[in-house]
């Protein structure tokens, strides 16, 4: 994946150009983005991107960091994989609802990256977290 920010017909966006699995990307825009673009499934619109820096680190978790201490081949691989990766091992852990249920995800994510696992399997990332919430407020402003 890659970060790119952009307009769609002059409409500011922050988005990441995904892999097709066929040697391309493609870029997935929300309805609120549509809307404020002015555009509709099948129109032709002017898009501008460009390649943001590197995704912003997240936070990790005491219990997770913790975790990763204790299992060193686990460790090794999270200091390898990209900062969007590690952003989505911690939102699965996160969106547990019980302590049983993330203990549980935790203790998964450190077998499963201790195992070379480098993504988190189903689970689809912060646009399954974010699709019934608005994220107007998450917006940067585009340099001049």
């Amino acid at each position: 994946m890659t970060m790119v920010e952009g307009t769609i017909n002059g409409f500011p966006f922050r988005a990441a150009l995904e892999p097709d699995g066929k040697g391309s990307h493609w870029l997935r825009v929300d309805k609120a983005v549509h809307d404020a673009a002015g555009a509709d499934a099948g129109d032709t619109v002017t898009v501008e991107i460009t390649r943001t820096g590197e995704e912003p680190e997240i936070r990790v978790p005491m219990d997770l960091r913790q975790a990763l201490a204790a299992v060193p081949l686990a460790q090794a691989l999270w200091a390898e994989i990209t900062p969007m990766a590690r952003r989505d091992w911690i939102l699965w852990i996160s969106s547990a609802k019980q302590l049983e249920t993330r203990n549980s995800r935790i203790e998964k994510a450190c077998s499963m990256l201790a195992s070379g696992k480098r993504r988190v399997c189903c689970f689809g990332g912060l646009g399954w977290l974010t699709k019934d919430h608005k994220t107007a407020g998450t917006w940067v402003p585009l340099p001049k």
